[in-house]
């Protein structure tokens, strides 16, 4: 395992300012609503959302703490299932970006407030080829849609936080028909869970969560009750 992790590049101040980039206020205030969305499920409905944000380790972890989220996985899309694997990926020549697919209940999110979070707080949408010290087309932004709903929701949204200048660059977000989602090696699967003091993670992805609790409180997974 360790001799994968020498691709995955620790710099704890430019980490930090990537991370301090995510989940800042808008001139406006508030990130913005989407205006275009997926309609609120009246049963429960299960569907799935493919998002790529950069290293896959924290992207997971902002979507596993939403309410109406069952299952986040970390893998690769856009390329083919031959070349799934992450020593291969890290080449960047595989057409592999990481990414996760998320699971999710209709009734109790919709596909909008994934891509808010995914915008505000998972990663930096304005990055071409990299996130934070990790660099390479396997680190691009991107969103890999379904269905056409899901491609119309993507490209209203991106339109509209482009339109409202709420980056100061434009989004680099490309929106893509998803071809196939391929689950990484295991040791990757919840990783932050289980290493949260690895120091990637301490630097670059814990920053996330707190900004995702600090910004959409109402969307976190609800404390069972006794």
């Amino acid at each position: 395992m360790s001799s994968a992790f020498t691709r995955r590049k620790i710099s704890l101040i430019v980490g930090a300012l990537a991370v301090a980039f995510l989940a800042s206020p808008t001139a406006a205030g508030k990130f913005p609503e989407p205006t275009r969305d997926t309609p609120r499920a009246a049963a429960r409905d299960f569907q799935t959302a493919v998002l790529a944000g950069g290293c896959f380790w924290g992207v997971e972890a902002v979507f596993e703490g939403l309410e109406g989220v069952g299952d986040v996985v970390s893998g690769y899309a856009g390329g083919q299932e031959k070349t799934a694997h992450y020593e291969m990926v890290g080449t960047g020549r595989t057409g592999h970006a990481e990414s996760v697919k998320i699971t999710y209940d209709a009734s109790k999110i919709t596909y909008g407030q994934l891509l808010k979070v995914y915008f505000s707080v998972a990663h930096d949408p304005t990055e071409l080829n990299r996130q934070g010290p990790d660099e390479g087309p396997q680190y691009r932004s991107a969103i890999f849609y379904a269905n056409d709903e899901q491609k119309q929701v993507a490209e209203a949204y991106i339109a509209q936080l482009n339109t409202a200048k709420v980056f100061k660059k434009p989004i680099a977000t490309t929106v893509t028909p998803l071809q196939g989602f391929f689950v990484a090696e295991e040791y990757h699967q919840n990783f932050l869970r289980l290493h949260p003091t690895y120091p990637y993670i301490v630097y670059n992805d814990l920053p996330k969560l707190d900004a995702l609790k600090r910004e959409w409180p109402e969307l976190l997974k609800k404390a069972p009750t006794k």
